[in-house]
């Protein structure tokens, strides 16, 4: 335990002890200035530095167009294009498929396979819109059942109210 000790001592004195950096004129021998110093005050400036360096390159990197440079990153330019041309192919598809769907119409009247009192410019370019699929939105037996049971609670906690709450059968 005392070894320990010791070398805990001789660490903590070695980490406090000052010493004195002086920078001179190498010609003159004349002082510039001098710092007091100690181990543990170089290992703490030199910590905070090199995490500041590191949050000013991370940030540097983050927020500003230099990212662009690195490999896996696209320019905010290239997303705003890709998203514009996503937007318009789209709508373009949509117009083909709604054409598409009038000149196959015409070619029924042209062919003689629909009648022309028939035609209606509205009925077919509805065609060519997809109608969303129906689903089946009635209650079940089991939803209409709660749905009368609470309905009686209902009629029973509005005739019986007792401190604000509903009398139970």
């Amino acid at each position: 335990m005392s070894e320990k000790r010791l070398k805990r001592r001789k660490l903590r004195n070695k980490l406090f002890t000052k010493n004195r950096l002086v920078i001179l004129n190498e010609d003159t021998f004349e002082e510039l200035f001098s710092f007091k110093l100690n181990l543990m005050n170089v290992f703490v400036t030199v910590t905070l530095g090199a995490i500041l360096l590191i949050l000013f390159t991370t940030y540097l990197i983050a927020f500003t167009p230099l990212r662009e440079f690195i490999p896996g990153y696209s320019s905010s330019k290239l997303k705003k294009d890709a998203t514009e041309l996503a937007l318009k192919s789209d709508s373009l598809s949509t117009a083909l498929k709604k054409n598409e769907a009038y000149i196959k119409s015409i070619q029924k009247v042209l062919t003689g396979e629909l009648e022309y009192a028939k035609f209606n410019k509205d009925s077919i370019l509805a065609t060519g819109i997809e109608a969303p699929s129906k689903a089946d939105l009635s209650p079940s037996k089991a939803e209409i059942e709660l749905r009368n049971q609470v309905a009686k609670e209902d009629k029973n906690a509005q005739q019986n109210p007792i401190n604000g709450k509903a009398k139970k059968h």
